[in-house]
């Protein structure tokens, strides 16, 4: 166990301690005001506050940890080996950083808090991120200063055994649709026929009805073949299923239809389930609500993760809706248009209530990469280059990589040509040294 001698425990250094401590590196961590008390512990131990108090393991302490509510706090990004990091503290300091401050940062997503720029979704873009304009976005920085921590520990208590972990992966299904032409409705579908003609899209039209009337496989209709990759890995893959109504942003299929509820019934026998919250559920709890038990009611169990539509997460009030309905982990957490650690980390964690200044029992699970991301990359070369990097950067600090891909994603549609390639890199990469 390790011991944390400080000048104040506060609710925000014993959040950023147990995530790096404990989640990243496995060790227990405890901590005490009483230097007699720090003075007689013989294990692991080192002091986080102002002043060192002799020649122990010393980390100078930022403010940060220490204050409550938002301030306006200047950031000076700086070069530490292969790695960025900010909150210098000097050369008395056993580690040039404080990195526990810069964690906090990063985790409680203390800029999206802060005034910014939202796109036409209302969303926080990666460009508006210190990562993105200071070049570490794709790097899970969190994790790697764990690791930069974890040896200066070793230097000083050479004979404590640390843990070790493995890399892991979990594959996020996002169904928003789960059938192209099936199962829309006589209006619909009528509505898709009028505008295929008017834009002179007859290859559409003429698909539509062969699917229609059994002719031919629905293009987004990939779920058999995705059942056959779960028998093969060993990781359990996590499909989120629209069922929210029709609306200007959602275009699912309606819930109320036997077939679609028997899909989802028969993926929950192979994979994990959880609820695609849709875009008018995420700022109206009253929807999310409905939308949570209609999911309960399919999958007769509690409801355990959710992601919302299009990505999009209002802070706090889109995680205070979930913990109140006791939702455990939500997989909104990420860019749509830029792969990258959004949160600074690739270990899942608590998110914590800056206005309440509060740890909640809400588990973050951040993506690292959507596959609309990899379209952007013209070709197959360039999406393996990109996907490799960043599979690498999540097995140097040992951690879970988590990319999110649709239903349809694995259609013959020409425009996602490889992707099935990419997609078993991903699996394949558990395998690899």
């Amino acid at each position: 166990m390790l011991l944390v001698y400080t000048h104040a425990i506060s609710p925000r250094m014993k959040y950023v301690f147990k995530h790096i401590c404990t989640r990243i590196l496995g060790i227990e961590v405890s901590f005490t005001d009483k230097i007699e008390v720090f003075i007689a512990h013989d294990s692991l131990k080192m002091s986080y506050t102002r002043q060192q108090l002799g020649k122990e393991f010393f980390i100078k302490s930022h403010d940060i940890l220490f204050e409550q509510g938002l301030s306006d706090i200047e950031i000076n990004i700086h070069d530490w080996e292969d790695t960025q990091c900010f909150f210098y503290n000097g050369e008395k300091s056993t580690i040039p950083f404080d990195i526990f401050a810069a964690s906090f940062y990063l985790l409680s997503r203390y800029e999206e808090y802060l005034p910014h720029v939202k796109d036409d979704y209302g969303r926080f873009v990666a460009t508006e991120s210190i990562a993105y304009k200071y070049n570490f976005l794709r790097q899970p920085v969190v994790d790697v200063w764990a690791y930069k921590f974890k040896t200066a520990l070793q230097e000083y208590f050479p004979d404590f055994e640390f843990p070790t972990r493995t890399y892991s992966i979990k594959p996020i299904i996002d169904v928003p649709s789960a059938y192209h032409f099936k199962l829309k409705g006589i209006m619909r579908t009528l509505g898709g026929s009028l505008k295929d003609l008017i834009q002179f899209k007859f290859k559409s039209l003429y698909n539509r009805y062969m699917v229609l009337f059994g002719l031919k496989h629905d293009p987004y209709d990939t779920f058999k073949y995705i059942i056959n990759k779960q028998k093969q890995s060993s990781y359990k893959f996590l499909f989120f299923f629209l069922i929210g109504g029709y609306s200007t942003y959602d275009k699912g299929i309606n819930p109320n239809k036997r077939k679609y509820v028997s899909l989802i019934k028969h993926i929950a026998d192979y994979c994990e389930v959880g609820l695609k919250t849709s875009f008018f559920a995420i700022e109206d709890q009253a929807v999310l609500k409905k939308e949570k038990l209609k999911m309960e009611d399919i999958l007769n169990n509690p409801l355990k993760a959710s992601r919302n539509s299009f990505s999009k997460l209002n802070l706090p009030e889109s995680y205070r809706n979930l913990i109140e309905l006791e939702v455990k982990e939500d997989y909104t957490m990420g860019y749509v248009n830029h792969m990258g650690f959004r949160a600074g980390t690739c270990t899942p964690f608590l998110f914590y209530d800056l206005d309440y200044e509060v740890q909640t029992p809400l588990k973050i699970c951040p993506y690292h990469v959507m596959d609309y991301t990899l379209l952007k990359s013209h070709s197959l070369l360039d999406k393996k280059k990109y996907l490799k990097e960043m599979i690498q950067e999540v097995k140097n600090v040992k951690g879970e990589f988590v990319p999110v891909f649709h239903n349809y994603t694995f259609s013959d549609l020409h425009r996602w040509h490889g992707f099935k390639e990419l997609f078993n890199m991903i699996l394949d990469s558990v395998d690899e040294d």
